[in-house]
């Protein structure tokens, strides 16, 4: 294709580095079966067992914090039960709280300014937020590139680290200010970008339920 010609200097130069790679692979591998002159034993330690022994002294983080379920950066934003579908946009407006400046010292926005990040950015993927409770819809609903975010459960459900082992999948927790942020009041929810505004489809008790004779 025309984006991938090379013209016939650049050509040469590929070519060289090519020579050259291909020569120091050959020097490399004669070099690994040829002793020139004195040799001497290795006295540094193996790095893998270095990093084997320093990873048995590592403190246990249970016994130095104590369980997971106490960590305040496992506590998860609390949200209501959608009891019925739903669907509303949300503009997540943003407001500085503090002044940019430029180096020289001029304000490029001031303190107060509000503005709509997505006129700037676009959400690759969607959000899928559940409770522990419906993480088995959230796992049917989510594609591969979506993100579960986890929100508060009941006492005794497991934490988002603990789901993403059991299931294989990456779970988030879904933090108070990402809440604050999505206008999120209710689970589970997706929530998409559509343009310069969020969508969020809240799912009720019916929508969740498994369909007959889907393949499990």
């Amino acid at each position: 294709m025309a984006g991938d010609r090379i013209s016939r200097p650049d050509r040469r130069g590929v070519f060289l580095a090519v020579g050259i790679g291909t020569a120091l692979l050959a020097v490399a591998a004669n070099a690994a079966t040829t002793t020139i002159g004195r040799t001497w034993p290795i006295a540094e330690p193996d790095a893998l067992s270095e990093i084997e022994g320093r990873a048995t002294r590592v403190p246990d983080m249970r016994q130095a914090y104590g369980p997971r379920s106490g960590w305040s950066a496992m506590k998860a934003a609390a949200l209501g039960d959608a009891r019925e579908d739903r669907q509303r946009t949300v503009v997540p407006f943003f407001t500085l709280d503090q002044e940019i400046k430029l180096p020289d010292g001029r304000v490029v926005y001031p303190k107060g300014f509000t503005f709509n990040p997505l006129a700037f950015v676009k959400l690759p993927q969607r959000l899928v937020v559940a409770r522990p409770a419906d993480l088995p819809w959230a796992l049917r609903t989510a594609r591969a590139s979506d993100f579960i975010l986890m929100a508060a459960g009941k006492p005794g459900d497991a934490d988002a680290i603990t789901l993403s082992e059991r299931h294989g999948r990456s779970i988030f927790i879904l933090e108070e200010r990402v809440k604050q942020r999505l206008g999120l009041t209710v689970a589970p929810v997706v929530v998409v970008q559509s343009g310069q505004k969020l969508v969020l489809t809240e799912v009720g008790p019916t929508s969740r339920l498994p369909v007959k004779g889907a393949a499990k």
